[in-house]
């Protein structure tokens, strides 16, 4: 048993709460092989998606910069970013596991690298949100993950207590940055992993 009760639920969204299915995303357009690649070279995968979430750049700045990655698919990348729904996607076990945790009394929050682009295209997939207690979309704050700034933001925002807090992503080096702060991370696979991960942290529901 661990010597304090965790009382905060701090989730990631992207691959946890819901899907950020960019693969399929690019190959509903027809996208396939080499081609994607490029695109994902050039948008998901470059610095410049980080850019995407800090939310300080504007859309077209944000194309422009994608573009400048690889001139020779300026069509391609348009006509992507033109609407991104369904790029996130629901998880049907989101709002069922929330309500389950907050139950049980505990409370949830969100802690995600998220752009406003997505956030208004891509509503439909994230209906969890408001049976949250609250939480941070990078793009509001400017400020993203793995930034120390932005979990201590999350903790002072909602009055936290760090020993009191875990925070599950599926990204290791996000996690990283929470422990600084002496928040318990679980490294998310699946929610049947991660419901184990918090049982022995004490969460029992």
């Amino acid at each position: 048993m661990v010597g304090y009760m965790i009382r905060n639920i701090i989730f990631d969204i992207g691959n946890v709460l819901a899907d950020f299915g960019w693969r399929d995303f690019f190959g509903k357009f027809g996208y396939e092989g080499e081609t994607l690649e490029r695109l994902a070279a050039a948008t998901v995968k470059s610095a410049v998606w980080d850019e995407v979430d800090r939310g300080v750049w504007s859309e077209e700045e944000l194309v422009e910069g994608f573009i400048r990655n690889d001139p020779g698919l300026e069509p391609e990348i348009r006509r992507i970013f033109e609407n991104v729904r369904g790029m996130v996607s629901k998880r049907e076990y989101a709002i069922p596991w929330i309500k389950e945790l907050r139950k049980a009394g505990y409370r949830c929050y969100y802690l995600s690298n998220f752009s406003s682009k997505a956030h208004r295209d891509c509503i439909d997939a994230l209906g969890f949100l408001e049976y949250m207690d609250g939480g941070i979309l990078s793009y509001r704050d400017k400020l993203i993950k793995p930034q120390r700034e932005i979990y201590q933001l999350l903790l002072e925002r909602y009055g936290l207590k760090a020993e009191e807090s875990v925070f599950l992503d599926d990204t290791e080096k996000n996690l990283s940055g929470a422990e600084k702060l002496g928040i318990r991370t679980i490294l998310f696979r699946s929610r049947e992993q991660a419901v184990e991960d918090l049982e022995k942290l004490g969460v029992i529901l």
